[in-house]
This record gives C-alpha cells, sequence and structure tokens, in this order.
C-alpha cells in the first residue's frame, strides 16, 4: 500500500485519524456530501466553510438537515495527519442559513500553510488544507494563483478543476458563473449537453440552494476547494443571465426578491466573511493586492437593450459599471497601494474588442465596451500605477491583451495587462480557435492571444515579473482530459504588455 501523502490526501479526501475518530467518517447519512472550502485570506487568519447536506438535492434545498440548530466542531492543525493541532472550537449551523458554517478565523501565523476539518452528527468531514498570507511588508515570497471561471455543469465534467488542484496553488480567484441558473436542456452546448442538473430554472430561495448544492457534490470542484483558500466573486449566471442592478435581462415578476434569495444562497454556500461586501481587497504582503470588482449589482442597464451591436449610447459618460462608490474604492486603492502588483478580479472583457472586421464597428455591450466612460476613468488610474493587472472571466475561451492609452492607436501607451481565462466546461470541447480569429486579432491588435479550449489560468507572482500560463483540456464532455499549457507569457516588473515565452 503506497504511502499517505499530502497530495493523495487532499486530492482523495482521506480525514485524517487524529483526535476525531476516522470511524466517523464512514457512518452512513454522511453530512459532508458538499465537501469543505477556506476562502479570503489574510495574515493571521482564513474564512472555513461547510455545510451540512446528507441529501444534498431535497427539493426544500434544506440537504436533508432537521430544522433545528446543529453543533459543528472544526480543527486547524501544522499537518495533513492533524497531530499538532493549533486552533480548535465549535460553532452552530442553523437551518435559516441551509445549515451553512462560516468559522473566521485569527490568530494564525503569516505565510503558513494549515490543514483543517470538521465533524458533526458523529461523521467526520474530509481534510482541506489552506494558508494564511504573508506579512503585510513580505515582498520575496512568490504567489502561485490559478483563475476561473464560467462551470456550467450540463456542458461538460469538471476535470479542469481537478486538474487545478494538482498545480497545487496557494490562492484560486473564482471570476463568476459558478453555477448557472437554467433548467436542464435550455442552454445546449454545440456538441450537445453530457449531463443535466436538477430541478427548474432557479428562481426562488430553494431553487438556489439546490443548484449550489448539485454542484458542490462534484468530486473534483470539491478537490480544488480543498488544495487551497478561494476568493470568488459573481458574474450573472449565479442569479440570472446579464443583471444589472436591480434590472433583469427579461421581464419577469420580481426580479428583486429573486436576486435577493439567489445573493443568500451564494452567501450559505462560499467562504466568504459575514461582514464583507463583495468588493474588497485581498493582499499577498507587499507583492501583490487583488482588489476584487462587482461588475453587476452596481451598473446602469446595458445600452441599446444589450447585445453585439454598434451603440452611440455606450459613450455616454454617465453611464457607470462600477457605481460612484466603488469607483471611488478602487481608485482610493490604487493611488495609496504599495504592492509591486496590482489586480483587478473581476468578470466581464475589459479591453476594447470589435467583432465585426472592417469599417463597420460592433461591440459586446454587456462588457466594459458598453460602459466607455467608466473604463477611461479606469485606464487614466493605470498610468499612475507601477504594475496594474485586469483579470477577467465570462467569454469562455482564453485571451492575453495590452490596454492601450488610446484603443484608437495601437501605438499609444501599453498602461497594463489584461488576462482572460477560458471557461471550465461553458461550450463544450472548444477548438484551438475559429476560422475567423485571425481577421478578429487583426482588427484589434492590441490583443494577443486566443485560444478557445476549456480549462483555467495558472500565475505565478514573483517581484520581478508575473508568469501566465494558459492551461488548456482536449475535452470536457468526457471526464478525465489530460491538461497542457497552451501558451505562456512574462509581464516584466515597470513594463506592461505581454512576452511570449
Amino acid at each position: 500500500m503506497s504511502p499517505l501523502t499530502r497530495r493523495t490526501l487532499l486530492l482523495a479526501g482521506v480525514a485524517g485519524v487524529t483526535a476525531f475518530s476516522a470511524a466517523d467518517s464512514a457512518r452512513p447519512g454522511d453530512p459532508f456530501t458538499l465537501g469543505v472550502a477556506s476562502g479570503d485570506p489574510t495574515p493571521d487568519g482564513v474564512v472555513l466553510w461547510t455545510r451540512l447536506a446528507p441529501q444534498p438535492l431535497a427539493d426544500d434545498g434544506l440537504g436533508g438537515m432537521p430544522a433545528r440548530p446543529v453543533d459543528v466542531e472544526w480543527q486547524v492543525a501544522h499537518d495533513e495527519r492533524f497531530t499538532r493541532i493549533v486552533r480548535h472550537g465549535s460553532t452552530t449551523a442553523r437551518p435559516e442559513e441551509a445549515h451553512s458554517v462560516h468559522v473566521e478565523l485569527t490568530g494564525l501565523e503569516p505565510g503558513r500553510e494549515y490543514f483543517y476539518r470538521f465533524r458533526a452528527l458523529n461523521h467526520l468531514s474530509r481534510t482541506g488544507r489552506t494558508r494564511t498570507t504573508p506579512s503585510p511588508n513580505a515582498l520575496r515570497v512568490p504567489l502561485t494563483m490559478a483563475f476561473a471561471s464560467c462551470a456550467q455543469y450540463e456542458h461538460g465534467y469538471f476535470t479542469a478543476y481537478k486538474r487545478m488542484a494538482e498545480d497545487e496553488p496557494d490562492l484560486v480567484l473564482h471570476l463568476g458563473d459558478y453555477t448557472y441558473e437554467y433548467e436542464s436542456g435550455i442552454h445546449v452546448a454545440p456538441s450537445g449537453n453530457v449531463r443535466h442538473v436538477e430541478g427548474p430554472t432557479t428562481v426562488t430561495l430553494a431553487g438556489y440552494r439546490r443548484r449550489q448544492a448539485q454542484y458542490k457534490t462534484d468530486p473534483d470542484l470539491q478537490a480544488a476547494h480543498a488544495v487551497a483558500p478561494w476568493t470568488v466573486i459573481w458574474d450573472d449566471h449565479e442569479i440570472d443571465n446579464n443583471w444589472a442592478g436591480l434590472l433583469p435581462d427579461k421581464p419577469q415578476p420580481d426580479f428583486p426578491a429573486r436576486r435577493a434569495a439567489a445573493i443568500q444562497a451564494y452567501y450559505e454556500n462560499m467562504p466568504l466573511r459575514r461582514s464583507s461586501r463583495l468588493y474588497r481587497r485581498v493582499r499577498w504582503g507587499a507583492l501583490t493586492t487583488f482588489h476584487m470588482l462587482d461588475t453587476r449589482q452596481y451598473r446602469t442597464d446595458q445600452a441599446c437593450g444589450d447585445g453585439l451591436q454598434l451603440c452611440p449610447e455606450r459613450l455616454e459618460p454617465e453611464r457607470t459599471m462600477l457605481g460612484a462608490a466603488q469607483e471611488e474604492w478602487l481608485f482610493e486603492g490604487l493611488r495609496g497601494s504599495r504592492a509591486r502588483w496590482d489586480v483587478l478580479g473581476q468578470q466581464v472583457f475589459f479591453s476594447q474588442y470589435d467583432y465585426i472586421p472592417g469599417e463597420v464597428d460592433k461591440f459586446l455591450l454587456d462588457a466594459w465596451d458598453g460602459y466607455v466612460a467608466d473604463r477611461d476613468r479606469v485606464v487614466a488610474e493605470f498610468a499612475n500605477v507601477r504594475n496594474p493587472v485586469v483579470l477577467t472571466g465570462d467569454v469562455h475561451a482564453a485571451w492575453g491583451a495590452e490596454v492601450k492609452e488610446r484603443w484608437s492607436d495601437p501605438s499609444s501607451r501599453t498602461l497594463a495587462t489584461e488576462l482572460v481565462t477560458t471557461s471550465i466546461t461553458a461550450g463544450g470541447d472548444g477548438s484551438e480557435e475559429y476560422a475567423e480569429t485571425p481577421l478578429w486579432l487583426r482588427e484589434n491588435p492590441h490583443v494577443k492571444y486566443f485560444n478557445n479550449r476549456r480549462g483555467y489560468t495558472l500565475t505565478r507572482f514573483t517581484p520581478d515579473e508575473l508568469r501566465t500560463d494558459f492551461r488548456g483540456l482536449d475535452h470536457v464532455t468526457r471526464p478525465g482530459s489530460p491538461v497542457s499549457t497552451k501558451a505562456s507569457f512574462v509581464v516584466e516588473d515597470g513594463r506592461p504588455g505581454l512576452n511570449e515565452l
């Protein structure tokens, strides 16, 4: 029998053997069917998460739990066998929060790896690994960060999450579309759907809870959550396609109530702090500051009825993607930052992108192209930031772009770099490129890279450079695809722009 290694423990979900009885994990009625997670690390702490759900797909969204509070014990240790436990305690999982648990730990050491687990109802959870961020002045501690988006359960298997876990990042960012709202068969991949979701299109709190639970039962997603802390933001599909503020994409009864239900279920199923708004910062010492943005909740409605079109309304100066308060928060953070790298974690395509080659211009109005004045203000701030980087999801393909001082002039200064991750599954297997790709890239010379395979993006930050590996899978319509690096780029300190390796 092979020895129990850290890698096999995390990927297989072995529960551990000390203090909590290992026999606990073998009893029927396991409440830990949704796994464990951690998130939003700080120098002295992290959020630990689980949710009790012995019947995760129960129609009422409550996971088969009784309508009463349940005590949950937790442990944190220096080692995966829990022979050196450093913190332990108990908390209460309550039915009004779908028996979710959010332990907001403090008092840990900076820049250190930890292991954690839970016990409830005579059962033991799998083990998760997490880590605290380095001390605030630490510059020389490198960071390996993976980021992902757009996991449509029906479109494929979550092998990309498994491969991400195998890369063992220090931190994972999820940039939205963690779940999709549609009932089975409505949102169909070009090659057809290979899995199905339970229940109707999510509208109620029970529906959103159930959908979140079905996603969380996926073993590959559980492995990715267990290997590193996550920092998450939503996009549209966690709630409803292309929603904007309090406005739905299409008329529907009582969208604000639907939005509130989805937001509650999102909090219940993510490792988020109770007091935090979605836009927030995570700092990795003095090396990297992540400014996580919410480009849905505060935006004005999409111009010209949304879609892909030529639209003069998109240029109107009062149009906003971020809202006044979030924009001020972002600019204050950029102006006061002492980090070597300032990174915007956000949802939709930031760079200008003309989808129609030739004299006629057409832009995607749900993206920053529909909010030009707001983007111009952000780009102007980049001129005074040492190393600004924009991370993006949403568009189901991998892209690399250079953010220009003037989009109309390809020779103008490059002020920042945009890295766009492909989808986990949305769109099905994909391809290396489209037939139109060479024409699109000539029309948009600031865009330096495109690939249409599914996967994720792996980055490594050091004081001297940011390396990006665009990781792609051969297929997602069957499980078990290998992963490969489709392309690698480096951004040098003080020199924004993409250098292909």
